[in-house]
């Protein structure tokens, strides 16, 4: 057992301080272009620009360009005259990949029987439809939004996919609460057994459906790719929304699917404060004891 590292001790800190400081502005325009030169090579550290949108966000209008780095759609080293080379190269490659499958998608379904069924199947996963309409709505063009949600995923870790991702986040979830509340896991192992794995679809969902706007989910999201204060924030994201619930969970002693039906009640949540709960969770966990698997989890 090792704390999560004496580095990390610091973020922690400066996170949990996220709690108390008044709101300030989100980052806009004008202090977006301040962090460029003029051949548009970044003049700040990305590690200050990432801290800042943990704690500030990004004004609407900068959301297009700003995820554009935060994906690694555009590498933080380019000049401007370098994303615009790289702009008409994702294009080429997405008109490419379209034609290539208009091309091949008549033999698959000769040689493969089931290959309508199957597509389907894959284009479906839960959750995927309604993220890429978040992405649809952000971005002006097709192939933007194509490469944004593949490198979303890709920066995310394929968190919010159910073959790859969305186990392992329940199963740290649960060692999350192990450490920081054990009484709360004790009754989430007893008479609440099954609650925690049934919230999958917050994490295939990313937790779309626990805001009010749009503009709420894209705050969360841009938090979680700034991969500040940690890797995998979503679990403390988690952790943070089941507390919510703890008291009443506790004092009604309620079963699984009681807990599950009072998580799935959680709607309309102030997405700062959730911030700011999933910031001073992380700065608790800092100070324990815990496992490596974990530890290798967050850093």
């Amino acid at each position: 057992m090792t704390t999560l590292s004496p580095e990390n001790s610091l973020s922690a800190r400066q996170s949990a301080s996220f709690i108390l400081v008044k709101r300030k502005p989100p980052i806009d325009k004008t202090e977006w272009d301040g962090f460029f030169d003029e051949n548009g090579h970044l003049a700040k550290s990305r590690d200050f620009i990432c801290v800042n949108i943990l704690e500030r966000g990004l004004h609407p209008f900068m959301r297009t360009e700003a995820w554009k780095f935060l994906t690694g759609y555009y590498s933080w080293q380019s000049s401007q005259d370098e994303r615009l080379m790289v702009d008409s190269t994702r294009r080429k490659n997405y008109e490419a990949l379209c034609q290539m499958y208009e091309k091949i998608q008549p033999l698959l379904e000769n040689l493969h029987r089931n290959f309508i069924e199957t597509r389907n199947n894959i284009e479906y996963q839960q959750g995927f439809h309604e993220m890429v309409m978040l992405f649809q709505l952000m971005v002006e063009h097709d192939h933007e939004t194509f490469w944004l949600f593949q490198f979303f995923l890709q920066k995310t870790e394929h968190s919010c996919v159910i073959s790859i991702g969305v186990g392992k986040n329940l199963g740290m979830l649960n060692n999350v609460i192990n450490i920081l509340d054990p009484v709360f896991a004790e009754h989430l192992k007893g008479k609440g057994a099954g609650a925690v794995q049934s919230l999958f679809p917050w994490f295939c969902l990313y937790f779309q459906r626990a805001f009010k706007s749009f503009d709420d989910v894209w705050r969360l999201w841009e938090v979680l790719l700034t991969g500040k204060p940690c890797r995998n924030f979503q679990v403390l994201v988690a952790y943070s929304m089941l507390q919510m619930v703890r008291k009443q969970v506790l004092q009604e002693s309620m079963t699984g699917d009681d807990i599950l039906l009072a998580c799935n009640n959680l709607i309309d949540l102030d997405v700062a404060e959730l911030i700011s709960a999933a910031c001073t969770a992380y700065a608790e966990l800092v100070q324990k004891d815990v496992p490596q698997p974990l530890k290798d989890f967050f850093l």
